[in-house]
Protein backbone atom coordinates (compact mmCIF):
# COMPACT_ATOMS: atom_id res chain seq x y z
CA UNK A 1 0.00 0.00 0.00
CA UNK A 2 1.37 3.49 -1.11
CA UNK A 3 2.13 6.18 1.36
CA UNK A 4 -1.17 8.00 0.67
CA UNK A 5 -3.01 5.33 0.66
CA UNK A 6 -1.79 4.39 4.13
CA UNK A 7 -2.49 8.14 5.31
CA UNK A 8 -6.20 7.49 4.59
CA UNK A 9 -6.34 4.35 6.14
CA UNK A 10 -5.19 5.91 9.28
CA UNK A 11 -6.48 8.96 9.55
CA UNK A 12 -10.42 7.44 9.04
CA UNK A 13 -9.77 5.06 11.79
CA UNK A 14 -8.30 7.30 14.24
CA UNK A 15 -11.84 9.28 13.16
CA UNK A 16 -13.83 6.03 13.70
CA UNK A 17 -13.39 5.90 17.14
CA UNK A 18 -11.13 7.70 20.22
CA UNK A 19 -8.26 6.07 19.85
CA UNK A 20 -6.33 3.70 16.99
CA UNK A 21 -3.82 1.43 18.61
CA UNK A 22 -0.45 0.60 16.40
CA UNK A 23 -1.64 -3.19 16.03
CA UNK A 24 -4.94 -1.75 14.24
CA UNK A 25 -2.91 0.18 12.02
CA UNK A 26 -0.87 -2.87 11.00
CA UNK A 27 -3.99 -5.14 10.51
CA UNK A 28 -5.61 -2.62 8.28
CA UNK A 29 -2.76 -1.69 6.13
CA UNK A 30 -0.83 -4.43 5.73
CA UNK A 31 2.67 -2.55 7.12
CA UNK A 32 5.35 -3.14 9.33
CA UNK A 33 5.06 -1.41 12.43
CA UNK A 34 7.98 0.57 12.31
CA UNK A 35 6.09 2.20 9.24
CA UNK A 36 3.26 2.95 10.65
CA UNK A 37 5.08 4.53 13.61
CA UNK A 38 7.03 7.02 11.24
CA UNK A 39 3.68 7.55 9.52
CA UNK A 40 1.88 8.43 12.28
CA UNK A 41 4.95 10.93 13.59
CA UNK A 42 4.45 12.58 9.87
CA UNK A 43 0.45 12.70 10.51
CA UNK A 44 1.72 14.32 13.86
CA UNK A 45 3.89 17.01 12.71
CA UNK A 46 1.06 17.89 10.05
CA UNK A 47 -1.25 18.19 12.08
CA UNK A 48 -3.61 16.22 11.10
CA UNK A 49 -3.80 14.03 13.95
CA UNK A 50 -2.52 13.92 17.38
CA UNK A 51 0.27 10.75 18.40
CA UNK A 52 0.09 9.44 21.77
CA UNK A 53 1.76 5.94 23.79
CA UNK A 54 0.82 3.08 21.42
CA UNK A 55 -1.22 5.13 18.49
CA UNK A 56 -3.01 7.85 17.39
CA UNK A 57 -5.94 9.99 18.15
CA UNK A 58 -8.11 12.10 16.44
CA UNK A 59 -7.70 15.98 17.00
CA UNK A 60 -11.52 16.56 17.01
CA UNK A 61 -14.16 13.60 17.84
CA UNK A 62 -16.24 12.82 14.73
CA UNK A 63 -19.64 13.54 14.80
CA UNK A 64 -20.75 10.53 12.81
CA UNK A 65 -19.72 6.75 13.60
CA UNK A 66 -17.01 5.63 11.23
CA UNK A 67 -17.17 2.16 10.37
CA UNK A 68 -13.92 -0.30 11.37
CA UNK A 69 -12.26 -1.02 8.26
CA UNK A 70 -10.27 0.43 5.07
CA UNK A 71 -12.15 2.60 2.78
CA UNK A 72 -14.00 1.48 -0.46
CA UNK A 73 -11.74 3.76 -1.99
CA UNK A 74 -8.49 1.74 -0.84
CA UNK A 75 -9.77 -1.55 -0.89
CA UNK A 76 -11.25 -1.15 -5.02
CA UNK A 77 -7.28 -1.65 -6.45
CA UNK A 78 -6.37 -4.78 -4.38
CA UNK A 79 -6.44 -7.83 -6.05
CA UNK A 80 -8.53 -6.21 -9.05
CA UNK A 81 -8.19 -9.11 -10.88
CA UNK A 82 -8.73 -11.77 -8.62
CA UNK A 83 -12.04 -9.41 -8.13
CA UNK A 84 -12.97 -9.10 -11.52
CA UNK A 85 -13.18 -12.95 -11.88
CA UNK A 86 -14.68 -13.71 -8.88
CA UNK A 87 -17.52 -11.29 -9.91
CA UNK A 88 -17.80 -12.61 -13.26
CA UNK A 89 -18.24 -16.46 -11.97
CA UNK A 90 -21.14 -15.05 -9.75
CA UNK A 91 -22.52 -13.02 -11.97
CA UNK A 92 -22.98 -16.13 -14.18
CA UNK A 93 -25.24 -17.84 -10.73
CA UNK A 94 -27.82 -15.31 -12.22
CA UNK A 95 -30.65 -15.18 -14.67
CA UNK A 96 -32.99 -12.93 -15.77
CA UNK A 97 -36.03 -12.56 -13.67
CA UNK A 98 -34.20 -13.29 -10.63
CA UNK A 99 -34.61 -11.75 -7.39
CA UNK A 100 -31.04 -11.07 -5.61
CA UNK A 101 -29.59 -9.26 -3.05
CA UNK A 102 -25.87 -7.46 -3.48
CA UNK A 103 -24.10 -6.38 -0.22
CA UNK A 104 -21.89 -3.61 -0.71
CA UNK A 105 -17.88 -3.91 -1.00
CA UNK A 106 -15.07 -3.91 -3.30
CA UNK A 107 -15.58 -7.54 -4.84
CA UNK A 108 -19.40 -7.41 -4.84
CA UNK A 109 -18.82 -4.08 -7.09
CA UNK A 110 -17.10 -5.67 -9.76
CA UNK A 111 -20.72 -7.77 -10.51
CA UNK A 112 -22.10 -4.98 -12.44
CA UNK A 113 -20.22 -5.04 -15.31
CA UNK A 114 -21.33 -8.63 -16.09
CA UNK A 115 -24.69 -8.05 -15.22
CA UNK A 116 -25.35 -5.25 -17.63
CA UNK A 117 -26.79 -7.20 -20.09
CA UNK A 118 -28.92 -8.53 -17.07
CA UNK A 119 -32.73 -7.94 -16.43
CA UNK A 120 -32.98 -8.91 -12.45
CA UNK A 121 -34.26 -6.91 -9.46
CA UNK A 122 -31.67 -6.21 -6.99
CA UNK A 123 -31.30 -4.66 -3.40
CA UNK A 124 -28.14 -3.31 -2.36
CA UNK A 125 -26.81 -1.29 0.31
CA UNK A 126 -24.30 0.25 -1.67
CA UNK A 127 -24.14 3.36 -3.02
CA UNK A 128 -21.61 2.66 -6.26
CA UNK A 129 -23.62 -0.27 -7.23
CA UNK A 130 -26.57 1.41 -7.02
CA UNK A 131 -25.63 4.15 -9.07
CA UNK A 132 -23.41 1.98 -11.53
CA UNK A 133 -26.58 -0.34 -12.23
CA UNK A 134 -28.79 2.68 -12.70
CA UNK A 135 -26.35 4.40 -14.87
CA UNK A 136 -25.90 1.59 -17.63
CA UNK A 137 -28.11 -1.98 -17.37
CA UNK A 138 -31.88 -2.12 -17.07
CA UNK A 139 -31.99 -4.33 -13.55
CA UNK A 140 -34.32 -2.92 -11.49
CA UNK A 141 -33.11 -1.38 -8.64
CA UNK A 142 -33.96 -0.77 -4.54
CA UNK A 143 -32.04 1.21 -1.88
CA UNK A 144 -32.89 0.52 1.93
CA UNK A 145 -32.86 3.06 4.51
CA UNK A 146 -30.54 4.44 6.77
CA UNK A 147 -27.33 5.97 7.38
CA UNK A 148 -24.85 6.94 4.74
CA UNK A 149 -21.14 5.51 5.59
CA UNK A 150 -19.08 8.06 3.37
CA UNK A 151 -15.79 5.73 3.87
CA UNK A 152 -17.55 2.43 2.87
CA UNK A 153 -20.11 4.41 0.53
CA UNK A 154 -23.04 1.91 2.15
CA UNK A 155 -26.18 2.80 3.82
CA UNK A 156 -26.82 0.97 7.22
CA UNK A 157 -30.38 0.92 9.02
CA UNK A 158 -30.53 0.69 12.56
CA UNK A 159 -34.43 0.23 12.38
CA UNK A 160 -36.01 -3.44 12.06
CA UNK A 161 -39.38 -2.28 10.46
CA UNK A 162 -37.65 -1.29 6.99
CA UNK A 163 -38.32 -2.10 3.22
CA UNK A 164 -35.53 -5.18 3.76
CA UNK A 165 -38.03 -7.43 5.63
CA UNK A 166 -40.23 -7.03 2.44
CA UNK A 167 -37.71 -8.12 0.26
CA UNK A 168 -36.83 -11.71 -1.20
CA UNK A 169 -34.19 -12.78 -2.87
CA UNK A 170 -33.16 -15.89 -4.30
CA UNK A 171 -29.44 -15.31 -3.76
CA UNK A 172 -27.41 -12.86 -1.86
CA UNK A 173 -24.03 -12.33 -2.70
CA UNK A 174 -21.53 -10.71 -0.27
CA UNK A 175 -18.30 -10.27 0.65
CA UNK A 176 -16.32 -10.53 3.93
CA UNK A 177 -13.59 -9.32 6.02
CA UNK A 178 -12.22 -13.08 6.53
CA UNK A 179 -13.22 -16.77 6.52
CA UNK A 180 -12.34 -20.02 8.69
CA UNK A 181 -13.09 -23.00 9.99
CA UNK A 182 -15.83 -20.85 12.78
CA UNK A 183 -17.33 -18.74 9.83
CA UNK A 184 -17.39 -15.62 8.33
CA UNK A 185 -15.79 -13.07 9.58
CA UNK A 186 -16.39 -8.87 9.40
CA UNK A 187 -14.54 -6.20 11.61
CA UNK A 188 -17.54 -4.20 12.85
CA UNK A 189 -20.70 -4.53 14.73
CA UNK A 190 -22.78 -2.38 12.84
CA UNK A 191 -21.82 -4.08 9.60
CA UNK A 192 -22.52 -7.36 11.20
CA UNK A 193 -26.01 -6.30 12.13
CA UNK A 194 -27.07 -5.14 8.76
CA UNK A 195 -26.09 -8.46 7.51
CA UNK A 196 -27.77 -10.52 9.52
CA UNK A 197 -30.82 -8.58 8.30
CA UNK A 198 -29.91 -9.23 5.20
CA UNK A 199 -29.54 -13.29 5.36
CA UNK A 200 -32.84 -13.65 6.45
CA UNK A 201 -34.46 -12.43 2.96
CA UNK A 202 -32.59 -14.59 0.81
CA UNK A 203 -32.82 -18.69 -0.12
CA UNK A 204 -29.15 -19.03 -0.86
CA UNK A 205 -26.17 -17.15 0.86
CA UNK A 206 -22.92 -16.53 -2.04
CA UNK A 207 -19.73 -15.12 -0.89
CA UNK A 208 -17.56 -13.67 -2.82
CA UNK A 209 -13.98 -14.11 -1.46
CA UNK A 210 -10.66 -13.71 -3.02
CA UNK A 211 -8.19 -16.37 -1.46
CA UNK A 212 -6.65 -14.07 0.54
CA UNK A 213 -9.41 -13.42 2.65
CA UNK A 214 -9.16 -17.36 3.86
CA UNK A 215 -5.73 -16.70 6.40
CA UNK A 216 -7.64 -13.40 7.43
CA UNK A 217 -8.99 -13.24 10.81
CA UNK A 218 -11.30 -10.63 12.57
CA UNK A 219 -13.24 -10.84 16.25
CA UNK A 220 -16.08 -10.54 14.95
CA UNK A 221 -18.28 -13.43 13.46
CA UNK A 222 -21.67 -13.27 11.39
CA UNK A 223 -22.39 -16.97 10.54
CA UNK A 224 -21.11 -20.37 10.58
CA UNK A 225 -19.77 -21.80 7.49
CA UNK A 226 -23.44 -24.32 7.24
CA UNK A 227 -25.53 -21.08 6.58
CA UNK A 228 -23.38 -20.35 3.15
CA UNK A 229 -24.24 -22.17 -0.06
CA UNK A 230 -21.72 -20.99 -2.14
CA UNK A 231 -18.29 -19.59 -1.96
CA UNK A 232 -16.48 -18.04 -5.12
CA UNK A 233 -13.38 -17.65 -5.23
CA UNK A 234 -9.79 -17.52 -7.27
CA UNK A 235 -7.41 -20.05 -8.28
CA UNK A 236 -5.46 -18.76 -5.54
CA UNK A 237 -7.06 -21.24 -2.90
CA UNK A 238 -5.26 -23.89 -1.08
CA UNK A 239 -5.98 -27.30 -0.47
CA UNK A 240 -6.73 -27.32 2.81
CA UNK A 241 -9.11 -24.57 2.28
CA UNK A 242 -11.19 -25.82 -0.25
CA UNK A 243 -11.27 -29.04 2.10
CA UNK A 244 -12.51 -26.61 4.82
CA UNK A 245 -15.87 -26.05 2.74
CA UNK A 246 -16.31 -29.30 1.39
CA UNK A 247 -16.24 -30.66 5.05
CA UNK A 248 -19.49 -28.16 6.05
CA UNK A 249 -20.86 -29.34 2.75
CA UNK A 250 -20.29 -25.95 1.19
CA UNK A 251 -20.47 -25.74 -2.73
CA UNK A 252 -17.37 -24.12 -4.05
CA UNK A 253 -16.50 -22.20 -7.07
CA UNK A 254 -12.80 -21.49 -8.44
CA UNK A 255 -12.63 -18.16 -10.73
CA UNK A 256 -9.62 -18.89 -13.01
CA UNK A 257 -7.97 -15.28 -12.72
CA UNK A 258 -5.34 -15.89 -15.81
CA UNK A 259 -6.75 -15.13 -19.70
CA UNK A 260 -5.70 -18.13 -21.71
CA UNK A 261 -3.30 -17.76 -24.99
CA UNK A 262 -6.23 -16.62 -27.10
CA UNK A 263 -7.57 -13.98 -24.76
CA UNK A 264 -10.75 -15.78 -23.95
CA UNK A 265 -11.95 -15.47 -20.89
CA UNK A 266 -11.53 -19.04 -18.93
CA UNK A 267 -14.77 -20.86 -17.35
CA UNK A 268 -14.93 -21.06 -13.47
CA UNK A 269 -14.91 -24.63 -12.12
CA UNK A 270 -17.56 -26.16 -9.55
CA UNK A 271 -16.68 -28.11 -6.96
CA UNK A 272 -19.58 -29.36 -4.85
CA UNK A 273 -18.51 -29.82 -0.94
Amino acid sequence: MHETERHRVILSAVQSKPFASVAELVELTESSEATIRRDIAQLHLQKKLRRVRGGAEALTPAHVTALNGRPFSVNISINIAQKRAIAKAAADLCEDGDTIIINGGTTTFQMVHPLATRRLQILTNSFPIAEHLLNHTKNTVMLPGGTIYREQNIVLSPFENDVIRNFYARRMFMGAQGIGPLGVMEQDPLIIHAEEKLLGQADELVLLVDSEKFSRRSALILCPLARIHTVVTDDGIEDRHAQMLADAGVRLIVAPVARSAKGEEPEAEAAEG
